[in-house]
């Protein structure tokens, strides 16, 4: 009965940390540039004195999806999806190099390249700046060129250049804000083969059929397992009951 309840308890504690991740991505199934969490159960034996007859399930995050979100259309010169596989360079709230996905720019005030959730852009020289412009494109290598105020069309100025890598995933890992980080803290190398297009936004990777799918299942083993943690404390109830009775 003990080792039934046992079992029924962890499966329900592991079924809400993987209805956890499932709720995370749904979440997210809008927000641009995002990768999907990806978390996978794995059984262990229960140890203890008796035979090794009983196994009980662990649900742990290995890793994100890393394949490509769609293509939204916005025509803004700013916006900018990476093509295949990459990041975008940006420097995050404790002024380290990190990465992202989410190509949603904007020049603020003070003519600095930011991201909308109001990260610094990163060049080949540090964080990029904007003059004020009449008009801006962003070419696929990620060269910003604008036409500064009051200047003729032809007078077409290179301001920069955002940097864009491309490390191999197993030696890059996604932090709790969301931003990809090397594993051995070093930034990453630019890489000219990774490249961007402008006035288009890469849309969340979740799937969002398949993952209601996975939420009405995990509602339902949660169900079960509490059920069984019912059904083991009737049996000791019952138990107990008849060695007092005998």
């Amino acid at each position: 009965m003990d080792k039934l309840l046992y079992i029924a308890m962890s499966g329900a504690s592991q079924t809400l940390r993987a209805q956890a991740a499932t709720s995370h991505n749904l979440a997210n199934a809008n927000t641009t540039g995002f990768k999907a969490d990806l978390s996978e159960f794995q059984s262990r034996a229960v140890t203890g004195p008796g035979f090794a007859s009983r196994v009980y399930a662990t649900n742990a995050s290995v890793g994100w999806d890393s394949s490509v979100g769609s293509q939204i259309t916005t025509g803004s010169p700013f916006d900018v999806a990476v093509q295949g596989q990459g990041f975008i360079a940006v420097q995050d709230s404790q002024g380290n190099e990190a990465y992202t996905r989410n190509g949603d720019l904007h020049v603020d005030p003070n003519g600095q390249l930011m991201t909308a959730a109001g990260l610094q852009v990163l060049g080949d020289n540090g964080p990029v700046s904007v003059p004020p412009f009449a008009s801006a494109s962003v070419a696929p290598n990620g060269t910003i060129s604008i036409v500064p105020m009051g200047q003729t069309p032809q007078t077409i100025s290179n301001v920069g250049r955002i940097k864009l890598v491309n490390p191999p995933s197993d030696t890059v890992s996604r932090g709790a804000d969301g931003l990809f980080r090397t594993n051995n803290g070093q930034p990453a190398d630019a890489d000219a083969s990774t490249t961007v297009a402008s006035g288009v936004l890469e849309g969340s990777n979740v799937d969002l059929a398949g993952s209601m799918v996975n939420m009405i299942e995990l509602s339902r083993n949660f169900d079960l397992q509490i059920k069984a943690m019912h059904a083991a404390e009737d049996d000791g109830t019952a138990s107990a009951k008849l060695l007092q009775s005998s």
